[in-house]
Parts: C-alpha cells; sequence; structure tokens
C-alpha cells in the first residue's frame, strides 16, 4: 500500500494493467454478480433527483423493478445498491445496443439530459473502495468476466489507475491524482 493524502492505494492498482474490453465482455460487470452497483449515502438523492430523466433509456424490466422497489436498495450485506431485476440479475439501470449492456444513467449523461455520469462505484471498476472515519483504501477487484480487459491492459501497458484517471480525480480530486502519480514515479513505476 502506499499513502496518498488519507487514501491508502494498493499497489495492485500501479502494477496491474487494465482496459476495458466492452468488445469481448459484452459490459458483464452490469448483468453478473450477487448485488447491485454499491452506492453511497450522498448519491441516493442525486439518484431519485435523475432518475425520470433516465427512466426513458431503461427497459421495461428496469422500469419496473425500480418502480417496484426504489430506486436503491439494501443489499443482503446491508450496503446500499442499485436494486436488479428479478432481485438478482442485472441492474436495473442497464440497457442494451447491439447486445452489449450500457448504463442507461451514462445515456441520459452523454446526452446532455443530466449532470451526473454514474453511480462513483461504477465509474471507478475494477477499483472497490472500502470506506473508514479516517481514511479509504483503495483495492484492486478482480473478477473472471474481467480478462479480456486485463489482457488489452498489458497489451497497451495501461496500469489500472492511469485507466480510471478521470472517477479517480471526480472522487478526490486533480491534485490527489498528481500527488499519486508523483508517488508512482518514486517507486520507479511510470
Amino acid at each position: 500500500m502506499i499513502e496518498v493524502g488519507s487514501v491508502l492505494v494498493s499497489e495492485e492498482l500501479i502494477k496491474e494493467e487494465f482496459v476495458c474490453n466492452l468488445g469481448k465482455c459484452r459490459g458483464a460487470c452490469c448483468v453478473e454478480g450477487d448485488a447491485g452497483a454499491p452506492l453511497q449515502q450522498e448519491e441516493l438523492d442525486v439518484l431519485a433527483a435523475v432518475y425520470p430523466k433516465v427512466q426513458p433509456y431503461m427497459t421495461e424490466k428496469g422500469i419496473a423493478t425500480v418502480e417496484e422497489h426504489g430506486t436503491h436498495v439494501i443489499d443482503a450485506d446491508g450496503d446500499l445498491t442499485t436494486p436488479c431485476v428479478d432481485g438478482h440479475k442485472e441492474c436495473a439501470y442497464v440497457t442494451w445496443e447491439n447486445g452489449i449492456t450500457k448504463c442507461a444513467i451514462e445515456k441520459a449523461y452523454e446526452n446532455g439530459e443530466i449532470d451526473w455520469k454514474k453511480p462513483l462505484s461504477c465509474h471507478l471498476y475494477p477499483i472497490r473502495t472500502t470506506n473508514y472515519p479516517e481514511f479509504d483504501v483503495l483495492h484492486y477487484d478482480r473478477w473472471h468476466i474481467c480478462h479480456a480487459a486485463c489482457a488489452l491492459g498489458r497489451e497497451l501497458q495501461v496500469p489500472v489507475y492511469a485507466f480510471l484517471k478521470e472517477p479517480l480525480i471526480r472522487k478526490y480530486g486533480q491534485q490527489w491524482y498528481e500527488e499519486l502519480e508523483e508517488s508512482v514515479a518514486l517507486l520507479g513505476r511510470t
């Protein structure tokens, strides 16, 4: 682990390489798993507010799920998450384009309907964050469905932290990201 401000960063985020490869995985991270996308408390009001503008991009099953369960749920572990269709399938906010899953929230953002891109946990994936009162810990979440992303990352030589520059800046700010880059340089891994 390296310390950047009040954040502990797993060295795997520096050593491992990753670039999403939707042509290979087809967006499986939005349809597999045992729960929806993790949400932060402060995202709940935002999600509820943007829902009316996101709804036109959603599937009928996704809309029905949100109408029945709400814009967010509490999963079996007690965590706040997006709801899933049938309680365990794809995220309710999934939409499909040419057989590839996309995020309806992100589609509304890209079309200028809303100014919130998507839940931060989705934007940061494959980084997962553990929050403590005094600091955060950033982990690399390995998942078999991301093998193609790992292979593409190695081919392009893009470390996980570099691939996720935009969401890391969204979460911690430009100055923090620059400090991360300085720490990486000191480790001799630029």
